[in-house]
């Protein structure tokens, strides 16, 4: 058997593994719906509103994407060119979450950022394309605001792909 030839161990290992990944997402998709498509819990009981206050604060695109878990079409942000200093805010409830010393340009058509603001953000989880990714979400209200890979820029080596309709940029 040589280096390449998987032993039936792994081959089972990695079947197993696979379908486990399969019947999580399944089982979101199709069991439960709104816990699968709605915003992480806010840590913070003031921002621990209804899904009615919700859509009357956010527009029918940052509701989407804070509340349901949406994502935007690449390059229809114009934050995806903001250049100058400043800060980068949840567009749900305001919190700080990237500096624009962390924003670079990833060339995905979201802005992208390598490292978010102490104490900003929250991960999870996501199964929804049955590969598990980490999606982060502001770590005050629970509104969705990408994902993070593993393949961004010095120092971190993270690319924070970010809904720029979830954002809201404040100059310097």
């Amino acid at each position: 058997m040589t280096a390449m030839t998987p032993t039936v161990e792994q081959w089972l290992l990695s079947r197993r593994s696979l379908m486990v990944a399969m019947a999580a997402s399944l089982f979101g998709v199709f069991r439960a719906p709104d816990r699968v498509l709605a915003a992480s819990k806010a840590s913070d009981a003031a921002w621990d509103l209804t899904d009615a206050d919700w859509k009357k604060r956010l527009t029918p695109d940052a509701y989407s994407v804070l509340r349901k878990e949406g994502t935007e079409r690449p390059f229809t942000s114009a934050l995806n060119n903001e250049k100058r200093t400043g800060t980068y805010h949840c567009a749900g409830c305001d919190m700080p979450l990237f500096s624009s010393n962390a924003k670079f340009d990833s060339g995905t058509g979201w802005p992208s950022f390598f490292e978010p603001l102490p104490g900003a953000i929250a991960t999870k989880v996501d199964f929804k394309l049955i590969v598990p990714r980490t999606e982060y979400h502001c770590s005050r209200c629970g509104g969705h605001q990408g994902h993070v890979f593993n393949d961004g820029p010095r120092p971190t080596g993270k690319r924070y792909c970010n809904n720029g309709v979830a954002l809201r940029f404040q100059p310097a």
